[in-house]
């Protein structure tokens, strides 16, 4: 079971949630970026979305859960300008991958990340609800 979280008063978020409280099984997803099974990078910020969104709903589904158990995100990305611009795109990008679930989250802007070709690394925290739904 998940509840999401507004205070009173605050204006509706787009696109992800200020808080969610949830109970149940907890996956944690470390750090994934834009890279294929071979460890191949995508060209591109959007496309570096894509496989990194694929990456969490793979690890998710390797423990049971779905993307609609997502209860945080944390993005991080070397070009917030470059994020800021594609923002629509990658709004259509996540609706296509993880579906209409906004979870808590967070965008970071870092100097880089240890693999020299991202562009994007997201980590994920699911809870799968006690009776499995």
């Amino acid at each position: 079971m998940t509840e999401v979280l507004l205070p009173e008063g605050w204006p509706r978020p787009v696109g992800y949630a200020n808080g969610v409280a949830a109970r149940g099984r907890l996956i944690f997803v470390a750090g994934q970026v834009g890279w294929n099974t071979a460890s191949v990078f995508a060209d591109g910020l959007l496309p570096q979305v894509r496989q990194a969104l694929e990456n969490v709903v793979a690890v998710l589904r390797a423990g049971g859960a779905e993307p609609r158990h997502l209860v945080r995100l944390t993005w991080y990305v070397v070009d917030r300008e470059t994020y800021r611009v594609s923002r629509s795109e990658i709004g259509r990008v996540y609706r296509e991958v993880i579906g209409s679930n906004y979870p808590a989250m967070t965008l970071v802007q870092v100097a880089s990340l240890l693999e020299d070709r991202a562009l994007v690394e997201i980590e994920a925290t699911a809870v799968v609800p006690e009776d499995g739904a």
